[in-house]
């Protein structure tokens, strides 16, 4: 039987994955003749990757799959603890997007190019993140976790409740954002 956890991850990455692009989409189309709209899902995007994957996907990663995937795999450990440290840094690197988007959205194009920079290297910067917990980490979860190990990893991501996977129930509460971001996104993540 396939794990929840490994699964959860992994649809949890392509729908990251989907978001940094439409991100970049959007950033291409630029705000045009509808600013307003425009910033507004940006901001519901970068909102997204605050709330979902650095409070609920980051935290149990680094909570209950790397330590055991450590313990048991000293080749998986040293990118573990590069891993570890992304995570400590992502929630302080989403935070500083929104501002330089605030700052475009207020100040004006002259803000622009920093916040087209900091976007691009956030997206380079997260591709490789989840590139290597799916080549590095979680094939050395699948060789070395006991089943006891997958049944406490199992249980902590069974209750994610990430508001852009496919065939998932939603948390009403991401209701309004899940709606924001698939009226207005570009596709992939949505169909404006």
């Amino acid at each position: 039987m396939p794990s929840i956890c490994l699964r959860t991850i992994r649809e949890e990455h392509a729908s990251l994955a989907a978001v940094l692009h439409s991100l970049r989409l959007m950033l291409d189309q630029g705000p045009g003749d509808e600013p307003a709209a425009f910033f507004d899902v940006m901001r519901a995007m970068l909102f997204y990757i605050d709330e979902f994957p650095e409070r609920q996907h980051h935290p149990k990663e680094s909570q209950w799959l790397f330590p055991k995937v450590a313990e048991r795999s000293s080749q998986a450990a040293e990118v573990i603890a590069q891993l570890d440290r992304d995570h400590d840094g992502g929630e302080a690197a989403v935070r500083e997007l929104q501002h330089l988007l605030l700052g475009w959205e207020l100040m004006g194009d002259a803000r622009r190019e920093a916040f087209a920079l900091a976007l691009e290297r956030y997206i380079r910067f997260y591709l490789e993140h989840m590139r290597l917990e799916e080549t590095v980490v979680l094939p050395a979860a699948q060789e070395t976790l006991l089943p006891d190990d997958w049944a406490a990893i199992d249980a902590a991501f069974a209750s994610n409740t990430n508001p852009l996977a496919p065939g998932k129930p939603r948390d009403a509460a991401y209701d309004r954002l899940f709606t924001r971001i698939v009226m207005r996104a570009p596709s992939p993540i949505g169909l404006g």
